[in-house]
C-alpha cells in the first residue's frame, strides 16, 4: 500500500470518530435531562389543553347568557343599559388583556425546574384543535 492510501484511509475514519465523540458528550448531556424534560412537555401540553377547553366552556356559558338576556329584552322582560354595561367593563377587559398571559404563564411555571419545556407543550396544547 502506498502512503498516500493509507493517509486517506485514516482521515475519513477520524471524522466519524470526532463525530461520535461528539454524539456521545451530547446524547450524555442530554440523556439525564429526558425525564425532566418530557415530564415538562407532557404536562405543559395538558395544561394547554385543559386552558383551551376551559376557555371554550366559559366563551359558550358567555355566549348562552347573553342570548338568554337578548331573548329577556326582545320579550320586554328587562331593559338592557348596554353603553353603561361597555362602559363598566371596558377599563377591567383593557387592563386583564396586558397582564393575563404573563400573570397564567408565571402561575403555572412557579418553581419549576422544567419550566421551558412546560410552556412549549403548553403552546402546543393550546395549539391543539
Amino acid at each position: 500500500m502506498s502512503p498516500a492510501t493509507t493517509l486517506s484511509a485514516a482521515a475519513p475514519s477520524a471524522a466519524p470518530s470526532s463525530a461520535s465523540s461528539l454524539a456521545d458528550s451530547v446524547s450524555g448531556a442530554v440523556l439525564p435531562l429526558l425525564p425532566t424534560l418530557s415530564l415538562g412537555a407532557l404536562l405543559g401540553f395538558a395544561a394547554g389543553y385543559a386552558v383551551k377547553a376551559i376557555g371554550k366552556v366559559a366563551l359558550l356559558i358567555v355566549g348562552l347568557l347573553f342570548v338568554a338576556v337578548q331573548l329577556l329584552s326582545y320579550f320586554g322582560l328587562v331593559t338592557v343599559n348596554w353603553l353603561k354595561l361597555e362602559a363598566l367593563s371596558g377599563p377591567w377587559l383593557q387592563d386583564n388583556s396586558r397582564s393575563v398571559w404573563p400573570w397564567l404563564s408565571g402561575v403555572l411555571t412557579h418553581d419549576l425546574p422544567f419550566g421551558g419545556a412546560f410552556v412549549a407543550g403548553l403552546l402546543l396544547g393550546l395549539r391543539r384543535r
